[in-house]
């Protein structure tokens, strides 16, 4: 694809997941050409822009930010777009909108009539569904679960659904959470395998595999560090 074909509109482009070598060559290319992006963390993204050598303005879009502050950086943007402009979002790791924010400023643009271009990329979902060997064929994200209200019942009901609907269920879980999750998923009363990521595509990047009561030993006798990716399928 040629410079000329990328037009006005917002691009919503997907990052490494902690690697910063794992970035597509048109990812690269679109940051290039931007005339401005906006950034979960302008500290996370500016290290990636300097890793490959990007210059475009860096802006703060935070959905966490309090709601006029929301709205107003919206506004610029969209003003941005319909005076010819191409503007970038970016999360701080993987594809904005999967258990990252994104998905209200996506909306937002959509409902002024404006493009909304995606630029794929890296996610921790594919991720660990590639490294499984588990032939998940109907897998379910989760993502995150809510942390207290409603948790166990949305547990209970995705134990019922699991082999009948969906084969397998990905979920992300942090690193002080992830063996109170594995202990949960055991009071299904079923035989479950488990592939369990940390730290996927980092310097400390480790897999566990096998039943799940394997894994809990294992993660028993250690340390668990950094945001935690979980695929859950039935033992056959």
């Amino acid at each position: 694809m040629s410079n000329n074909s990328y037009g006005p509109g917002l691009y919503i482009i997907a990052t490494p997941i902690g690697n910063l070598q794992d970035i597509t060559l048109r990812a690269i290319e679109v940051l290039g050409l931007l005339d401005c992006l906006y950034a979960e963390d302008t500290r996370v993204t500016g290290v990636l822009l300097q890793r490959h050598g990007v210059k475009t303005a860096l802006h703060s879009y935070r959905e966490a930010a309090p709601r006029h502050i929301v709205e107003r950086t919206i506004t610029q943007i969209t003003n941005d777009i319909q005076a010819g402009k191409k503007v970038g979002y970016v999360s701080d790791a993987g594809t904005p909108g999967i258990s990252d924010p994104g998905d209200y400023l996506v909306e937002r643009v959509r409902e002024a009539g404006l493009a909304v271009i995606p630029i794929p990329g890296v996610s921790a979902l594919a991720t660990i569904l590639s490294v499984a060997g588990l032939s998940v064929q109907r897998p379910l994200f989760v993502g995150f679960l809510p942390r207290k209200k409603g948790k166990e019942t949305l547990l209970k009901k995705l134990g019922e659904g699991l082999g009948d609907y969906y084969d397998g269920i990905v979920f992300y879980e942090s690193p002080e959470r992830v063996v109170t999750l594995l202990e949960s998923l055991q009071k299904w009363g079923v035989p479950l395998r488990v592939c369990l990521g940390r730290e996927l595509t980092k310097k400390f990047e480790t897999l566990y595999y096998g039943k799940i009561e394997n894994v809990l030993q294992e993660l028993s006798q250690n340390t668990v560090r950094g945001e935690v990716s979980l695929l859950v399928t039935l033992d056959a």
